[in-house]
């Protein structure tokens, strides 16, 4: 079996039998099993030591009035029972939580490689649903404000004569690593941190297939026609809610051009070059919490699976 990409959940039970039970979240909040992770403006509580914070739900009743959402995500091997709560509208929550000053709210993108892999993936679940439900307060068919249900899984259409149901979405993006014998394809976006080099990647269009996707990508932004697309592995990525479906191709074609708009620059780099990479800014492979590093690590050390 392929071993799961950082931000997967592999052996967490999402709960979706209880979403329509009301009494059970009730009884649940206070008991001693659940367990608050709350978020502000998309950040996480850590302590000095760079640890997620939680807090015990049957304890800390006043964090959940604060909360403008609350998200039940599941239970993990040990029975406890996690719920994200969204606290964006509080100035200062450090202050008002009567917090220590080493704790702080940071953003994932820093945070997830610090932290082992289960807790990565229920900060990522937290982080995807409360972006979701920011973007999704009024409804997108008849404008009215929506409010949550399923213990904050569905959003539903205030309006009586509208009532249209709104469930969490994630953007399909194809990535993928194009080989031509010993050399592999890399690209590198403008926004990117100095000497940083990835594979390609791009959103699925609709009515598109996965194939297609990568077919149409690699060559709207590298001018490379490619062939043999085989699937490698998937990732969730609430960056801010897509999921990343990760590819290998081979190169029809290997003359590159690039497009300047989505790539600033692309090459065919020698399996040994990556191997000794010097990681600096001048060049350096993506962060090791990416499926784009899961892909390259595995051609490098050819394994595929």
């Amino acid at each position: 079996m392929i071993k799961p990409n950082f931000y997967s959940n592999p052996g967490v039970d999402r709960l979706d039998r209880f979403r329509d039970d009301p009494d059970w979240l009730t009884h649940t909040l206070q008991s001693a099993q659940a367990r608050l992770l709350p978020l502000w403006r998309d950040r996480h509580l850590v302590t000095e030591a760079q640890q997620p914070v939680s807090f015990p739900a049957d304890q800390t009743p006043q964090l959940l009035k604060l909360a403008r959402e609350c998200v039940l995500l599941g239970s993990d091997q040990e029975g406890t029972v996690w719920l994200a709560l969204d606290i964006s509208d509080i100035e200062e929550p450090e202050t008002l939580l009567g917090l220590p000053a080493p704790y702080s709210f940071r953003d994932l993108r820093t945070l997830g490689p610090l932290i082992d892999r289960q807790t990565s993936a229920l900060l990522a679940h937290a982080r995807a649903m409360m972006i979701w439900h920011r973007q999704h307060r009024f409804c997108g068919l008849c404008g009215s404000p929506t409010e949550t249900a399923r213990s904050g899984h569905l959003r539903i259409c205030e309006n009586a004569d509208c009532g249209r149901q709104h469930h969490p979405r994630t953007d399909p993006a194809v990535i993928m690593l194009i080989e031509n014998g010993d050399y592999c394809l890399l690209g590198r976006q403008p926004s990117w941190p100095p000497g940083m080099h990835s594979t390609l990647a791009g959103f699925v269009e609709p009515g598109e297939s996965l194939e297609d996707a990568v077919a149409r990508e690699v060559e709207e932004e590298a001018g490379i026609e490619v062939t043999d697309i085989r699937y490698h592995s998937s990732q969730p990525w609430p960056f801010p809610s897509s999921i990343m479906l990760g590819f290998y191709a081979t190169a029809a074609s290997t003359e590159i051009h690039v497009d300047g708009i989505e790539l600033e620059s692309a090459g065919w780099f020698h399996r040994d070059q990556l191997l000794n990479s010097p990681e600096n800014e001048q060049f350096h492979l993506p962060r090791r919490d990416s499926i784009s590093w899961r892909l390259i690590e595995n051609w490098m050390k050819q394994v595929h699976r």
